[in-house]
């Protein structure tokens, strides 16, 4: 590109817009070597808990340019996510293709949440908390189908297939096996990047912290876009807080949406 640059060709120097310098994976704080016989037998790993999980490891550990200290890895863990993954895309009992729109609601902002947040970690190279927020669809999927809507539910298909085809950056051999048991046909890699809902990005509520004297005394699930004087009038109202209160209050700040602190 430099000389591309030079010849008046191309308006840039650099053939990339940033430069990810990857950490190395080291033992007990020390780089590997044969020396210190201090290596770890990848075939082993890959052995006992299967590429997926010992590849997950080492995404999940950390930044993609900090080390990775191999002693404070658990691909067991990684392992069980796997396995608990797989269960919900092979508990799905509803048929490929079905109105995903008349499925739970809550689940269905979930999902999407899942894979806007999704989307955005891996543009921006923050795989490991990518694979967190796909280990929270799993929990959430999981339980819909336990003590939610049940595993018939279109919203618990969604998931399990959002949840393949997010896991087959990560751990495409059992993304493969998950997208086959839900009956689907042609690789997950065809299957497309699903795309958030606007619409189900929206937050219908969120949590305001109500404090007395600095302390937290109640919290109120209210409107994002609830006014300060409402959120005032619902905070002096609640039966939590009035025991703390001796007559009117002194001073009371109000931080829509999130918090009210009450000086009595």
């Amino acid at each position: 590109t430099k000389v591309l640059h030079d010849m008046g060709m191309v308006a840039f120097t650099e053939p990339f817009m940033r430069m990810l310098n990857q950490g190395q994976v080291i033992n007990g704080g020390k780089a590997m070597s044969k020396s210190l016989g201090n290596g770890i037998d990848l075939g082993r790993q890959i052995d006992d808990f299967g590429v997926d999980a010992v590849r997950l490891t080492m995404i999940f550990a950390g930044p993609p340019e900090d080390d990775i200290d191999w002693a404070d890895v658990s691909p067991a863990a990684s392992q069980k996510f796997l396995a608990r993954a797989l269960r919900v895309m092979s508990e799905v009992t509803s048929e490929p293709g079905v109105d995903v729109a008349a499925g739970d609601q809550a689940l269905r902002r979930v999902t999407h949440h899942t894979i806007d947040e999704v989307t955005k970690l891996v543009d921006s190279h923050r795989f490991n908390v990518a694979v967190a927020r796909m280990m929270e669809l799993t929990s959430a999927a999981r339980k819909a189908i336990d003590s939610g809507p049940g595993a018939a539910d279109p919203a618990v298909r969604e998931a399990a297939e959002t949840l393949a085809v997010l896991l087959s950056l990560v751990a495409p051999y059992l993304a493969e096996e998950g997208w086959e048991r839900l009956g689907r046909t042609g690789p997950v890699a065809f299957a497309g990047w699903p795309t958030a809902d606007p619409a189900l990005l929206v937050q219908e509520s969120v949590t305001c912290v109500v404090q007395v004297a600095g302390k937290v005394r109640d919290r109120l699930e209210v409107a994002p876009d609830v006014s300060e004087d409402d959120l005032r009038a619902l905070a002096l109202a609640s039966d939590k807080v009035a025991p703390y209160l001796q007559g009117a209050p002194r001073k009371v700040i109000v931080r829509a949406p999130k918090l009210v602190n009450i000086v009595p």
